[in-house]
């Protein structure tokens, strides 16, 4: 293990460059031109340490990037995407740069960082030799919005995986994440029948009435102490304050913690009634990211990369996470998943986005020796 933390310490400045390449390059998930630059350059790295790059097409986002180093029958799949939330033009409010002990840009902490730092424990462990294993790398273009075209081609790569590494950035202080919930997302409608709110106001039936009924009985689902939130976040109605409104709509967030609370919050939205007489009701949508549970397998990748971290004398810990990644399609498929390997530091989708300098060596490190061990078949 000692070798690696040698091997990485000795590539400090090859990772930093690494990732300030990254970030330089903004990469909006709803700009294609833009994201390809990123991939571009992304892909020119990756061959130049031995990957051989796939770019598989998009026909709503940047081509995703498949990157495969080594041979053998076995693989293991590191997860991952370089679109990011900010435009571009961010760089001119959040300029890349490194002060007090940390490295700042759009999209450094989430997930930039991440891709260095799995490309340079690939590089240690490749270098060190990778017999009867490949490691496969795919980053892709569009998770921050859904991963709308990415999914099928994670879920295909992951079902021919052993195990799936994602490296989305850590909890904090390093912590990985061993569970995740899932998240859905609802569309609620619904429909009255329009009248003067002064001359007629019994002819009407009031689509927002019924659509605040709704939302207030949304509350029986609400389960916090074990993960299950319902949030109706968007909430639109009416066209005047003298009508009786004849339309009125949500758009719902819905997390759970287990596919089984998923489910259920399903079947309580589709068979969702009308509570008002005349007033129509319609519901669309679904859990798009089923959870990531913690499994007995999940526990088995983390206790390996625990034991790898206390090689080096660092106490790695687990956690669970409210959002979704990548991690919770190939999770939900069966495949091993352990999620949070990226970087270590704090501001996803925040102005003081950043990530922690002196904590992305030993980070590397860690990395590399769980590959090493799962490369051997976990041993």
């Amino acid at each position: 293990m000692s070798s690696y933390l040698d091997y990485c310490l000795a590539n400090h400045d090859w990772l930093l460059e690494f990732i300030e390449a990254l970030v330089a390059i903004e990469s909006p998930s709803d700009d294609a031109a833009a994201v390809n630059r990123c991939g571009h350059e992304l892909a020119s790295r990756l061959e130049a340490i031995g990957g051989a790059v796939t770019r598989i097409p998009s026909s709503a986002a940047g081509d995703h990037l498949r990157a495969c180093f080594g041979s053998g029958a076995r693989q293991i799949l590191l997860l991952g995407h370089f679109d990011t939330v900010w435009p571009v033009g961010q760089l001119a409010m959040m300029p890349l740069k490194r002060e007090g002990g940390r490295l700042h840009g759009p999209g450094v902490f989430d997930m930039k960082a991440g891709i260095g730092l799995a490309s340079l424990a690939t590089r240690a462990v490749v270098e060190q030799g990778l017999d009867g294993c490949q490691i496969v790398m795919l980053w892709t273009t569009d998770e921050e919005v859904g991963s709308t075209t990415s999914r099928a081609v994670i879920e295909a790569e992951a079902s021919k995986s052993d195990a799936v590494l994602v490296f989305e950035p850590s909890l904090p202080g390093g912590a990985l994440k061993t569970s995740r919930k899932g998240v859905g997302q609802f569309e609620m409608i619904a429909r009255g029948v329009s009248a003067h709110a002064g001359l007629d106001p019994g002819k009407g039936v009031s689509a927002v009435r019924e659509l605040a009924r709704q939302i207030i009985a949304l509350d029986d689902l609400q389960d916090p102490a074990h993960g299950v939130t319902v949030t109706a976040g968007v909430i639109r109605g009416g066209t005047r304050a003298n009508v009786v409104p004849e339309e009125a709509r949500a758009t719902i967030d819905a997390r759970a913690n287990t596919r089984a609370d998923a489910e259920r919050i399903e079947r309580v939205m589709k068979a969702l009634t009308p509570q008002i007489a005349g007033a129509r009701l319609e519901v669309t949508g679904g859990f798009d990211r089923p959870p990531l549970e913690r499994s007995a397998a999940v526990i088995k990748l983390f206790e390996i990369a625990k034991a790898v971290a206390a090689d080096i004398g660092i106490t790695l810990e687990e956690g669970s996470a409210g959002g979704g990644s990548d991690g919770n399609f190939t999770a939900a498929i069966g495949v091993p998943t352990l999620d949070g390997l990226g970087a270590i530091g704090d501001g996803a989708h925040a102005l003081h986005e950043h990530v922690e300098i002196d904590a992305l060596v030993p980070r590397a490190a860690v990395i590399a020796g769980l590959l090493a061990r799962l490369a051997r078949g976990g041993s």
